[in-house]
């Protein structure tokens, strides 16, 4: 390998000419599996002669090439060239040195990354002097070198920081801690007053790595006090820290970034990750009380107190002016508060200091500022998307400090929600001026839904609307009327009903003007209240239906301009309110709908065609992926499926309207944007099923569901299941001239089953596709029987969940089904006693209560039995003769059990339709805690975090088990099979009181030897519920000849 024409290559890398650029990354591709190509290319980083573009292309390579290739499965890549041993070796010996002599931190980071690949693969049995050589590193009087030695510890970290139950992870704790802390704090004491970056840097990295290893957990090492207390003087020193001017950037956006910065954010976040996780024993999730009860307890008394003490002194020193805090720290600080105010002890030293909280840092911050008028003016979209959702950036100080205003609310409201009201009317009565306003305003937005569930307070929300949030519809300033607007629609939804029909129309008017605000962000709230007010009144609704089409206009534009999510959910309430009128302009609505899918799809690809080579876990972790043209887009089709909805009860315009819609399913699936493949299946099944018939124009998507389902979306059958039952229900005339299309169906039957990619849940939808087969394409899929058959015997020994057992029986019932004759003979010809084995199988779930649970399996086994009543006595298996007299007492125990089945299934159709009434009712308790004493909280939240525990905690045990080798059976967690209340299919409209009468008739003429065995073995109790059988079918065939 000779390095030099290496060298050149890589420098062609990042050459202007695109063709040079792709020419010599194909000739790096060709050379990567030689042996040496890994050893040249650490010679390329290493050498100071060539330059450091060069050099970074190099590491930049190394790293993905590590990532990829350091190991490989090869009987899942047999196409992939593993690194050399030798080349292994080499890169073992040189990656420490080459990090201590890079020349820039961009060249540090591909080999950090690259070394963190090698320690997760060989450490500790492939490289048991690592720590060694670390620690020589960490001792060094060179600062590169100790430089080197925490960056290679924090790799060694972050290589294990997510593995369960490991005992790495403590061991390198225990070996390189002490020395950290004793690195962090000699540097924090003799930092210099200037710009160098070195000592920031350092503690930055040791800061790090301590943060990184208490993600999941905390080490002996790390609860004890040899350890905590050195690390918590060193953390409430970098905390307490007063960076001199000059040694950080005069610019905000800079210092946010700079190492010293970046040094106390992190210290911020492992005192806020030690109370949260580890040390708040009232929010302890019971998984962890065994391994930190004690310390959570001597954290809680000893640390937390003090932690509260240095933050307060933080904030009041930031709120005076006195010093600057960034942005993560101060979301840090306050998202410690938040914590502190559930568990009673810490309460305690919340409790004297919230108002002074809320008025001098939480109001600030929901305030009007200058940052917020400078995003006003240049990006308004991206405004209204962060005041929406103030959790939209969920690691800023506004989200911050609304989530500790929503903690004190809806926590200790007994305590602090008057004094927050109270504080909110101070300023609104002293007429401040707008920036002032906004805050109170925003402030009363946020707490909207606590406000209107308060006994005492929600009574008094319609004047305090009229004068104070009434007037600003007309405030010069944009943003009062944008919040005014928002605080409209918050208590509306939250429940304010005016009592004054007057108040309620002088609302609606300022609502309707303020649609075609100049101020983009205004026309967008008044949008989204305008959709609570049509919600929530009738007057409103009767006032806005003659303008809906301007209404619809205004959101498509805003749509179209904004790409916000959240305005799909207006138009989606326009068009479930107004369906009559919008029905003439159906078409058009979809058609720019469509065009607007189609548009942010297009852009969705655009972001996300990226190297997929050239990623790996950490930088998946920490992407700003551009994913809000995937959610927008998302959005649209569900408004779609929304138009789709309402104009079903016209087929004419619902046919238009599907020929409009086809060219984006067709798009998405041709370019398989997977994450929009769920709203897509839901619109094809929405569109077939409504209309009942697959159009022409229809059968590609079908075509393309299969080749998708054969490439990149194997495991996408549960989405694309409704959809494929269609094509097979209403399109049975194309698919009897369509062998084609019926090997389709049978292969992803047969791959559902036989891949090891999938799970018993798509082996269950595989299981429903062939039982559509089989229903819906009687006579024609005849060469198909036998492979379906055999794919379901494979599965009968193998099925682990109740549900794939019923769903693999009713497959082979089907067969029965649909040819009894030939189902025995494929069953016969098996293997000896196979049609025996299935036979006992079937029988046994008739027998046994809940094995057929839902109408549709009683039905099916009814009418299999019904079948195999009229096979010719020579096509009966000797195998099965001598029980085949039991088909009758069969069908009777089903009959038993067929008509709570059909109640049982009326109720929840019943319970379903009656549960949107329901939805409504919220329990007030989830927003309000009314209780007087300052006791503990738990509320939804500690619950929830304690089910996610528990949850892990048995996973990881399921985990252990399998690795182990034992048996781990989850049927007792399996839930019940419940009936499928959208499905429909070919028996719906089958009456199996006349089938079984008829098929009796039947088997009695043509078997009468063995009609007499069945008959004569009935107990007097199933002769008699024969008689009521026969009586009821006579009944029902008398119905249905009158109908007719």
């Amino acid at each position: 390998m000779d390095p030099q024409i290496l060298t050149n290559l890589f420098s062609c890398t990042f050459n202007a000419d695109p063709n040079i650029q792709k020419r010599a990354e194909l000739e790096i591709r060709k050379l990567g599996g030689q042996e040496g190509m890994v050893t040249a290319v650490l010679q390329i980083i290493g050498n100071d002669g060539v330059d450091i573009a060069t050099r970074q292309a190099a590491a930049v390579y190394l790293k993905n090439r590590v990532y990829s290739s350091y190991f490989i499965d090869q009987q899942s890549r047999p196409d992939q060239t593993p690194i050399a041993t030798s080349d292994r070796n080499n890169l073992k010996a040189t990656i420490l040195p080459l990090i201590a002599s890079s020349p820039s931190r961009a060249i540090t980071v591909q080999l950090a990354g690259a070394l963190k690949n090698v320690v997760a693969r060989d450490f500790p049995e492939q490289w048991p002097t690592l720590v060694e050589d670390v620690k020589k590193l960490l001792a060094s009087g060179n600062v590169n070198e100790v430089h080197a030695g925490c960056v290679a510890t924090l790799e060694m970290v972050r290589a294990f920081r997510f593995r369960q139950n490991n005992d790495v992870l403590p061991k390198l704790v225990e070996e390189f801690f002490p020395t950290l802390v004793n690195i962090a704090t000699q540097a924090l004491s003799n930092a210099p007053a200037g710009p160098n970056q070195e000592v920031p840097t350092i503690l930055h990295l040791i800061l790090k790595t301590y943060s990184t290893s208490i993600i999941l957990h905390l080490s002996p090492h790390q609860q004890s006090s040899e350890s905590l207390v050195p690390w918590g003087r060193l953390l409430f020193q970098v905390v307490n820290l007063q960076v001199p001017k000059e040694a950080i950037p005069e610019d905000e956006d800079e210092r946010e970034r700079c190492e010293w910065w970046k040094a106390k954010k992190w210290a911020y976040q492992i005192l806020g990750r030690l109370f949260h996780r580890f040390g708040n024993p009232s929010q302890l999730p019971s998984t962890l009380q065994k391994d930190y009860s004690a310390f959570a307890e001597l954290f809680v008394t000893n640390y937390a107190p003090e932690i509260f003490k240095v933050y307060l002194h933080q904030i009041e020193l930031y709120v005076s002016g006195q010093a600057w805090l960034s942005k993560k720290c101060q979301y840090r600080i306050f998202t410690f508060f938040t914590e502190c105010v559930k568990p009673k002890s810490t309460w305690a030293l919340v409790k004297p200091h919230f108002e002074t909280l809320v008025s001098s840092y939480v109001f600030p911050q929901l305030s009007f500022t200058p940052a917020k008028q400078e995003q006003w003016e240049t990006d308004p979209i991206e405004f209204v998307r962060t005041t929406v959702d103030e959790f939209e950036a969920f690691d800023s100080p506004v989200s911050a400090a609304t989530s500790f205003l929503f903690s004190l609310a809806s926590n200790r409201t007994k305590t602090t929600f008057l004094p927050i009201l109270a504080f909110i009317n101070r300023v609104l009565q002293s007429k401040p001026a707008a920036p002032q306003r906004y805050g109170a305003l925003n402030m009363t937005a946020a707490l909207g839904p606590f406000i209107m569930r308060h006994p005492d307070v929600k009574g008094n929300m319609e004047q305090f609307m009229i004068e104070h949030v009434l007037p600003e519809f007309t405030a010069s300033e944009g943003y009062m009327r944008a919040v005014a607007c928002e605080v409209l629609g918050t208590v509306i939804k939250a429940g304010l009903k005016f009592s004054n029909e007057q108040h309620l129309h002088q609302h609606f008017a300022a609502v309707a003007a303020a649609i075609d605000d100049p101020e983009l962000p205004v026309r967008v709230h008044a949008c989204l209240a305008l959709t609570e007010m049509v919600t929530d009144s009738a007057s409103v609704r009767t006032a806005v239906a003659p303008q809906v089409g301007k209404v619809i206009q205004t959101l498509l534009k805003l749509s179209e301009e904004t790409d916000l999510d959240i305005l799909n959910h207006c138009m989606e309430t326009m068009v479930e309110t107004y369906q009559t009128e919008l029905l003439p302009v159906a078409a058009e609505l979809t058609a720019r709908l469509c065009e607007t899918y189609a548009r942010l799809a297009k852009e969705s690809q655009s972001a996300d065609e990226i190297d997929s080579s050239a990623v790996d876990i950490d930088s998946i972790m920490d992407s700003d992926a551009n994913e809000d043209k995937t959610f927008a887009a998302m959005g649209v089709a569900k408004t779609i499926s929304t138009v789709v909805n309402a104009v079903d009860s016209s087929p004419e315009i619902l046919a238009q309207i599907q020929e409009i819609i086809i060219p984006i399913v067709a798009l998405t699936l041709e370019n398989k944007l997977l994450d929009l493949l769920d709203n897509m299946y839901e619109l094809v099944d929405a569109l077939t099923y409504k209309l009942r018939s697959i159009s022409p124009n229809m059968w590609p998507v079908f075509e393309l569901t299969y080749k998708l389902f054969k490439s990149d979306a194997v495991d996408f059958l549960d989405e694309m299941l409704p959809s494929l039952d269609n094509f097979v229900s209403f399109g049975t005339e194309t698919f009897r001239v369509r062998p084609d299309y019926r090997q389709m169906v049978l292969d992803i039957y047969q791959t559902a089953i036989n891949s090891d990619h999938l799970g018993e849940n798509d082996a269950v939808n595989g299981c429903k596709l062939a039982e559509s087969m089989l229903l819906n394409l009687r006579g024609c899929i005849d060469d198909a029987l036998q492979p379906i058959v055999n794919t379901a015997l494979s599965v009968v020994d193998k099925a682990e969940t109740n549900a794939l057992r019923l769903a693999n029986l009713n497959v082979l019932v089907n067969a029965i089904l649909y040819n009894p004759a030939a189902t025995l003979h494929i069953l016969e010809q098996a293997g000896p006693g196979t049609a025996r084995k299935f036979f006992d199988k079937w029988f046994e779930s008739i027998k046994l209560e809940n094995r057929l649970p839902r109408v549709h399996d009683k039905k099916l086994s009814i009418m299999a039995l019904c079948a195999l009543m009229e096979v010719d006595p020579a096509n009966i298996p000797n195998s099965i003769k001598e029980g085949f007299h039991g088909i009758v007492s069969g069908a009777l125990k089903l009959f038993q059990e067929y008509p709570k089945a059909v109640q049982a299934r009326k109720e929840l159709e019943e319970a379903f339709q009656n549960d949107s009434d329901d939805e409504s009712d919220e329990d007030d308790s989830k927003y309000l805690n009314m209780n007087e004493e300052d006791d503990d909280v738990w509320d939804e939240d500690s619950a929830y975090v304690q089910m996610l525990a528990e949850e892990g905690q048995r996973l990881r045990e399921k985990s252990e088990k399998v690795a182990a080798g034992e048996d781990f059976s989850d049927d007792e967690e399996e839930d019940d099979i419940e009936e499928e209340l959208g499905y429909i299919g070919p028996l719906d409209n089958v009456d199996p009181y006349i089938s079984f009468k008829q098929a009796l008739t039947s088997f009695q003429m043509k078997n009468p030897q063995g009609y007499q065995l069945a008959t004569t073995s009935l107990t007097p109790d199933q002769q008699t519920f024969l008689m009521e059988v026969m009586r009821i079918a006579e009944e029902h065939t008398t119905q249905a000849g009158a109908q007719s």
